[in-house]
């Protein structure tokens, strides 16, 4: 008897276990995630999506065959790669990193080719963070950020930029300052240092690396980014090897 009732114990602690590695994750008023940061859990996601673009930002870690079963494999998933002006607008330039995945807390553009709804995707067996993660790019000439990054709670919308239904087949970002509700957990928004009359025009660009020496000169003054969006140089002068975003596009230097 006392061998059973050890056993039951042990089956009851298992189950509780495993409930305790389940997350629901909130993805209108946003989840408290300080008591699972740094937790292997499994994470379930209901959210809305919309056929067209869409931004996304979750707290932890998808590949990229996660991602396709999740949104479909003709989906796309872009990260903002560099930022033009000019002279009008300023265009945001979107570079294709689904082969990559979804990075933690990153924000991201997603282009969902299914019905629009509520979709849900469990992923098993993730890290979950709770840190924030931004992506910030300044503007030549006018010396602007822009600043991309997601409501992790429910975030109201002045002097932002989002994506609104009305607006998602070219991924444009508008100002919403009166005509949204806001900015649900796991969307994205973007805001700019000089406020928020500026127009926002958004570029697409392939995923193809080219040579740093045909999108910039020797000695030129420009923004050199590396992949994660962190600028690292203001030219091209004495860069070790590798991959960079120079000017809003994917370049290598040999």
């Amino acid at each position: 008897m006392k061998k059973l009732l050890l056993m039951a114990a042990f089956a009851l602690g298992c189950i509780s276990m495993n409930a305790q590695e389940t997350l629901n994750l909130s993805t209108y008023q946003g989840t408290n995630l300080s008591k699972y940061t740094g937790k292997t859990l499994t994470v379930t996601v209901n959210r809305y999506v919309f056929n067209g673009w869409n931004t996304i930002s979750l707290p932890f870690q998808m590949t990229e065959a996660q991602v396709n079963e999740a949104f479909g494999s003709d989906c796309r998933l872009e990260r903002l790669a560099g930022v033009e002006n000019d002279g009008t607008n300023i265009r945001l330039n979107f570079q294709n990193c689904k082969a990559e995945g979804i990075k933690a807390n990153v924000p991201y553009i997603l282009y969902y080719t299914g019905e629009t709804g509520t979709k849900k995707f469990k992923t098993e067996n993730v890290a979950v963070h709770d840190d924030a993660a931004s992506i910030t790019f300044t503007a030549e000439g006018t010396g602007e950020t822009v600043t991309m990054a997601c409501a992790k709670t429910k975030k109201g919308a002045e002097g932002l930029y989002g994506i609104l239904a009305r607006d998602n087949s070219e991924a444009t970002f508008v100002n919403v300052d009166d005509i949204s509700n806001g900015f649900y957990a796991t969307r994205c928004y973007i805001q700019l240092s000089n406020g928020n009359s500026t127009l926002l025009t958004t570029n697409h660009i392939s995923g193809d690396v080219t040579s740093i020496n045909s999108v910039a000169k020797l000695g030129e003054k420009v923004d050199v980014y590396n992949l994660s969006g962190v600028k690292v140089a203001d030219n091209i002068n004495g860069l070790q090897k590798g991959i960079y975003v120079v000017k809003g596009k994917k370049v290598m230097v040999k």
